[in-house]
């Protein structure tokens, strides 16, 4: 058969599903990408008028318009979701970031069901993000204050408000967190000092950027930044105690952000040798000296963190002080410990072994623990998923490395993979091939979704409409069925700026 004829048969396919999907109810449209294999599932303008005029409604204090409106609110969750059944994308999700101003009565409200209008099926829900946390600060037993502080807010949770009046709306609500970056509030606390990360020059990730100021090129800035030693213990318990009270309020999933260390400034964004490392926290060092196979290497792994190297004569002098360990490997190679195998080979000398141990402790703490985070999740039967840059596991050059040192490619297949897919060429081709990396490099059964940055029928920022961007990569990896939109914010920035400021 030739390609035509199976590109024909295809589309006739996906058409049918179309014209299924469409007769599902006459108030539910759906508009179709450019290339005819996606589906949008977007609402009516008729059907969106007619909710939101029962919702303004509602804030009268209407009886009988609450009734209609919550019977509508059913049969839109169940058109989405069924037109969602007979076409790809099967899911999809958008980020969403609440501020202060949604506590006002009705803005959930409002919120979710512009997100369902737009024919979403689920929602990533910003819980922890820039030190606070979006728990009612009467109920807030975590080391971060509450994202809402606003007098008379104490009790009014946000989080669980969102998550049931999602399914009502038929949206799955994932509670979206920041991992090692704890935010800049907790660098503050005279008690947590020790957990955080350090480099081998002594600082941590606040004092190693000058200008806190300055924002990388996705747009992230380093005022709310703080990283933690991944192997402390203190800072384990932190984040599960965190992590207990969002799934106490029972969401539909767990993702994980920041699953990684800081990316640096210039420079400082590739790791070329060990000091540039965040493993001089007391923890990670203890941790690293402990992977010595020997007396021998234990000294030789003490004196490579402490110089940043190590020379002929330290070597002769740890094997003079250890005569008994003449046969003993100094520490374990690629057949004992999977992540240094992970890591290609820069040489046989000593000094290269040590500086490829060191890469490997670094991300095997960011591995330990998303795997700690990962296990309550998981427990409640609810998907635990790791969010990523697929470019930060990258080598630079011969000797360096990406500084977020963010192994994905050595996640757990049994969570779900989301790679940050925000190439920007102007064009969709640099999308769909971080993708393309991510699934050859994901073992078989991983579910790959995609996060995709931009806007609805426009480019933003020099990268296409959403819908050119779902349809390419679609077309090349017809085994993607899901991707989430990042973000709510970016699809109305008017409506965003007055949330912000309580404009509306």
């Amino acid at each position: 058969m030739s390609n035509f004829m199976i590109q024909q048969r295809r589309f006739l396919g996906l058409l049918l599903n179309f014209s299924i999907a469409l007769s599902l109810n006459p108030f539910l449209l759906i508009s179709v990408a450019h290339s005819q294999t996606l589906a949008q599932c977007k609402l009516s303008p008729q059907a969106i008028a007619q909710k939101e005029s029962l919702r303004q409604a509602v804030l009268t204090g209407d009886s009988q318009a609450l009734k209609n409106y919550n019977i509508i609110l059913t049969q839109h969750a169940q058109q989405v979701n069924q037109c969602r059944q007979q076409i790809n994308p099967k899911n999809q999700a958008i980020w969403l970031r609440l501020y202060p101003c949604d506590t006002r009565t009705g803005e959930i409200d409002r919120i979710l069901d512009n997100i369902i209008n737009r024919g979403y099926n689920k929602v990533y829900l910003e819980v922890f993000y820039d030190g606070q946390v979006l728990l009612p600060s009467s109920k807030n037993p975590t080391a971060w204050p509450a994202a809402i502080r606003i007098p008379g807010t104490e009790n009014q949770d946000l989080l669980a408000e969102t998550i049931q009046k999602g399914r009502q709306r038929g949206l799955k609500v994932y509670a979206w967190m920041f991992m090692l970056n704890y935010g800049y509030t907790y660098t503050l606390k005279p008690d947590r000092t020790s957990v955080l990360a350090i480099n081998g020059k002594g600082e941590t990730t606040t004092t190693a950027v000058v200008d806190q100021t300055k924002i990388d090129e996705y747009g992230e800035s380093f005022v709310n930044q703080g990283f933690v030693d991944p192997y402390h213990p203190v800072a384990r318990q932190d984040y599960l105690t965190l992590l207990n009270a969002i799934l106490q309020r029972r969401p539909d999933g767990v993702l994980f952000d920041y699953v990684r260390y800081p990316k640096g400034l210039g420079a400082d964004s590739v790791a070329s040798k060990v000091k540039d490392l965040w493993i001089y926290g007391e923890y990670a060092q203890q941790a690293f000296l402990n992977r010595a196979s020997s007396q021998k290497g234990r000294d030789l792994m003490q004196r490579f963190l402490q110089q940043g190297f190590i020379t002929e004569i330290d070597v002769k002098t740890v094997n003079e002080k250890h005569p008994t360990e003449k046969d003993k490997p100094y520490w374990p190679d690629e057949k004992e410990w999977k992540t240094l195998a992970s890591i290609p080979k820069m040489g046989e000398t000593l000094q290269l072994q040590l500086w490829r141990l060191s890469v490997a402790h670094a991300r095997q703490g960011v591995l330990d623990f998303l795997a700690i985070a990962s296990q309550p999740v998981q427990s409640q039967g609810i998907p635990a998923g790791a969010v990523f840059f697929p470019e930060g596991n990258r080598r630079i050059g011969q000797m360096g490395f990406d500084s977020r040192m963010q192994p994905w490619d050595q996640f757990s297949p049994s969570i779900e993979w989301h790679p940050m897919s925000y190439a920007v060429c102007g064009q969709v081709n640099c999308i769909t091939a971080q993708v393309q990396q991510v699934v050859t490099q994901a073992p078989p059964g991983t579910q790959v979704i995609p996060a995709l940055a931009g806007d609805w029928g426009k480019s933003i920022k020099n990268r296409p409409s959403l819908e050119q961007q779902m349809a390419d990569i679609y077309a090349t990896i017809p085994q993607i069925n899901a991707f989430s939109h990042y973000g709510y914010d970016w699809q109305d920035s008017e409506e965003t700026r007055q949330r912000k400021f309580c404009k509306q």
